[in-house]
């Protein structure tokens, strides 16, 4: 089946140019696995999904209508067509007539034009073997499959069941012409979400009242900026009945670097949502823990599945964690302010797109004395305390604003015109020639000067150092500052364990268990008015901070924020 029998020349698009939008189509339909984001599934982990959604073969499943997005090598497809054969076969109401009673129960597509022949010869082989005739067989094949883009073919709703894997591809692999369409289309397409998103927001808006999804896909989403309108569509009008947390299992054929979770959505009245992670992938173990998740072992949820409420809260980050930090968390919500009401700006250090160009120690930069800054990078404070290595950052801003007229400062620009080529290649660049030597944020010399909390990106437990105002932060360094708060007191409280808890519950986490300190979660902290704080223990707190003492940082917190035991061992220790 080619694109145009598809649909793709039903296709309206939003501007004019069709030609375009179908050239892009078909350079990915011709592409290899990389451009199409195709990752292939282990049977134990499909099989397992499709339990979830309720497509077993104890049902009759000629009677729902199966959707799969992205079908591939068939992974989800081929053992779903088995199950509803092997339903069709045990129903006493068939009437044989295959042809007639399955044409409509599977409707599946694939971009991959290659791979769409050779799974659509498999099923056609598998039907045959079933003892449907050859013309049936071809018959149903061409019904139930289709060769084209899921986010543009003609589709039906009122599907009873969508299951996959959708593809995992970034938007600057998408033809520009192809990006346009689908953010013309799909409403969830925000900041740079990949192109599962869209795959989501279809697939949930195909299905019928009651109907499930059942996705293995990347968690980012759930927690991330880009994620934000799609988690709001979930909000709206479904249900997250079951996440399954599958980081660091061997859920697909090869390893892949991915932070893949099972997804089961449903639409229908929202409830609480069950919960288990990184189970084993044993067909036996899978089989009883989907019989756990759906409740149907008549005992509740084990040990090794929870029921959690309040997942969901329109375009907020869904909070996945245990039940105790949860509840912490919430508590801590209603009753103090985020960290920036309570006085604290929080930024982030000065990207310069040309890092090579534009740093370098500090004392062989050879520009005029004020056209340069001292940088703290991450190896600066590796230890939780300041030792600067000497790198300095260049700074062609007027302290007015605008750049420099470089005709003013003869040796920064000999400086820059030697490093040029470096320079003027960047996308900042390019966009406005004529200020061709900017960095890409702009530098406030005034901040190398103020006193702040420096914290990495990536960490497994929060980083927090003081710096007294001698360094400009590099781009990989977060900054807090503060005219309210005591800033020794401040480095106490992060370095408690409120930070962490604020940013694991928020933020995605990354291989190995490291976390994204970025300013987006460090925001979400919440921390007393610092008025309102008793003198003993912010002296308590400073004192904690000098010491770099962690157990009594936690001690002191837990007084500041009058924790209950319950809550201290959610943050991770005691009040003893």
């Amino acid at each position: 089946m080619s694109l145009r029998e598809s649909g793709l020349d039903l296709l309206q698009p939003s501007f004019p140019s069709l030609c375009s939008i179908t050239s892009a189509v078909a350079e990915l339909a011709n592409g290899g696995v990389e451009e199409r984001g195709a990752i292939f599934t282990r049977r134990e982990v499909v099989d397992f999904i499709l339990d979830l959604v309720g497509y077993t073969a104890d049902r009759p499943l000629h009677k729902l209508r199966l959707l799969e997005p992205s079908f591939g090598g068939g992974d989800f497809l081929l053992p779903a067509i088995e199950r509803l054969f092997e339903a069709w076969v045990r129903s006493p109401e068939r009437s044989g007539d295959a042809a007639l009673e399955l044409r409509d129960s599977v409707r599946a597509v694939e971009l991959h034009s290659t791979t769409f022949e050779r799974t659509r010869s498999i099923v056609v082989a598998f039907l045959e073997e079933k003892g449907i005739g050859k013309a049936p067989a071809q018959s149903l094949a061409n019904r139930w499959l289709i060769n084209g883009d899921f986010l543009l073919v003609p589709l039906d709703a009122g599907f009873s069941i969508v299951a996959g894997n959708p593809p995992y591809v970034r938007q600057e692999s998408i033809p520009d012409a192809l990006m346009a369409e689908y953010r013309a289309r799909y409403s969830t397409i925000y900041d740079r979400a990949d192109l599962y998103v869209p795959f989501i927001e279809r697939s949930l808006r195909s299905l019928a009242e009651g109907g499930q999804l059942g996705f293995i896909c990347s968690d980012r989403w759930m927690k991330n900026r880009y994620g934000g309108p799609l988690r709001k569509l979930v909000s709206d009008g479904f249900h997250l009945k079951i996440f399954v947390d599958m980081v660091n299992t061997p859920a697909f054929h090869t390893d892949v670097i991915a932070y893949p979770a099972i997804t089961v959505i449903a639409r229908e009245k929202a409830s609480s949502t069950r919960i288990a992670h990184q189970p084993a992938i044993d067909k036996q173990l899978l089989s009883t823990l989907a019989q756990d998740l759906l409740g149907m072992n008549g005992s509740g949820p084990s040990e090794a599945v929870r029921d959690l409420g309040a997942v969901v809260a329109g375009a907020e980050p869904w909070i996945l964690g245990s039940a105790g930090q949860l509840g912490f968390v919430r508590r801590l919500e209603d009753s103090f302010p985020t960290i920036e009401e309570a006085g604290c700006k929080i930024g982030i250090g000065v990207a310069t797109g040309a890092d090579v160009a534009f740093i370098g120690p500090f004392d062989g930069l050879d520009v005029e004395p004020d056209r340069k800054l001292p940088l703290a990078m991450t190896r600066d404070i590796l230890d939780g305390v300041v030792k600067w290595r000497g790198r300095g950052v260049i700074n062609p801003f007027a302290d007015g604003g605008g750049l420099v007229d470089l005709d003013k400062y003869p040796r920064l620009k000999l400086y820059l015109e030697a490093r040029k080529e470096a320079i003027a290649g960047r996308h900042v660049a390019l966009k406005a020639p004529k200020n061709w030597y900017r960095t890409i944020d702009r530098i406030y010399p005034a901040l190398a000067q103020t006193p702040k909390l420096l914290i990495p990106d990536i960490k497994g437990e929060a980083h927090v150092v003081y710096e007294g105002g001698q360094l400009y932060p590099h781009h990989n360094l977060y900054f807090l500052t503060s005219d309210t708060w005591d800033l020794k007191a401040l480095q106490a409280v992060l370095m408690s364990g409120i930070a962490r808890l604020f940013v694991s519950i928020y933020s995605t986490k990354m291989r190995g268990g490291y976390l994204r300190f970025q300013a987006q979660y460090l925001r979400r902290i919440r921390i007393p008015y610092w008025d309102k704080v008793p003198s003993n223990l912010k002296r308590d707190l400073i004192e904690a901070a000098d010491r770099s003492d962690v157990a009594a940082c936690n001690r002191v917190v837990f007084a500041l924020y009058g924790l209950t035991n319950e809550e201290g061992a959610a943050l991770g220790g005691s009040s003893d």
